[in-house]
């Protein structure tokens, strides 16, 4: 049903005046005229009374006006819920995002983002073990990995690339590797449930794995923090995200280890939402201040 017709109608009614209900509507008499009849058509009914005097409501106009208001505020309800007729965005937003990234770079910017969306209220899911965005009725979130999922739509938030490294202390009681099978001679520190990964050696070809075959995994870990931490401290080699890694790198309490070596890793930062879902306000909103506060140029990289 053509709600435009129906905001016509409305407006008629309590005017009295096709003609100038049509041009509060920016509609020419003989337009407004045209999508009356048209409105009146598909309800079947003449919802006013026309002479060349005046317009009144008929029985049926009548009957249907309170309905047509109510469709017109339940229009307008939902168009402010979408942040459209309204300057305050409003709602609760649902998010998930990994605990490591989270502590690092979410939780310090979400008093400006509270503060610039007063109507905002957030729910957060931060875990390294990811659930399921549209099980676990999310709104948006945010994923350090390849999107394959066809039922997810994706904004890439920054790159994430991936390094090995390790302690200074640890290198100095175990040594530096050179080469991709000195690995098989260390300890490792490796994600829980992870895969292994191709080393690529300068010309983009296999040079071999991490971990590698045989060698010994010391500590498995389900969280990114932590294992940033046990590294740190002289546990082993580990693979990490750069943006996980990035002041411990500046400042030496970690080192990069093969670094004339590339991980093959498609991964990437997205912030993911269900392709059934619209893109309310309240989420559009989150993606962009997520993009100006972290994205391109990425904050650990400016």
């Amino acid at each position: 049903m053509d709600t435009e017709g129906i905001r016509l109608f409305v407006k008629a009614a309590d005017m009295l005046n096709i003609s100038a209900a049509g041009r509060q509507l920016g509609l020419a008499p003989a337009v407004a005229s045209a999508r009356l009849a048209k409105l009146e058509n598909q309800v079947g009914a003449d919802l006013l009374h026309r002479s060349t005097r005046k317009v009144s409501l008929s029985l049926e106009g009548a009957e249907f006006l309170p309905f047509a208001r109510e469709i017109l505020a339940q229009e307008d309800a939902a168009l402010a819920a979408l942040g459209h007729g309204s300057l305050e965005v409003r709602g609760t937003l649902r998010f998930a995002a990994s605990s490591s990234f989270a502590q690092l770079f979410i939780a310090p910017i979400l008093p400006e983002f509270l503060d610039r969306y007063p109507g905002v209220n957030l729910e957060l899911n931060f875990s390294d073990m990811q659930t399921n965005l549209i099980e676990g009725g999310f709104d948006l979130a945010l994923r350090n990995y390849a999107i394959e999922d066809s039922s997810l739509r994706a904004r890439k938030l920054a790159d994430d690339t991936r390094i090995l490294c390790a302690s200074p202390d640890y290198l100095a009681r175990h040594g530096t590797p050179h080469l991709p099978e000195d690995l098989e001679q260390h300890q490792m520190l490796i994600f829980m449930k992870g895969s292994a990964r191709n080393l690529l050696a300068g010309d983009g070809k296999p040079a071999g794995m991490f971990p590698p075959p045989g060698a010994r995994k010391r500590v498995e870990c389900d969280d990114g923090a932590s294992m940033r931490i046990a590294t740190t401290a002289g546990v082993g080699i580990s693979v990490n995200s750069i943006w996980s890694v990035h002041r411990e790198i500046r400042e030496g309490s970690l080192v990069r280890v093969l670094p004339d070596y590339e991980i093959e890793d498609k991964s990437a930062i997205w912030l993911v939402y269900p392709k059934s879902n619209v893109l309310t306000a309240k989420v559009r909103v989150f993606i962009d201040f997520l993009l100006e506060k972290i994205g391109d140029p990425p904050i650990w990289g400016r």
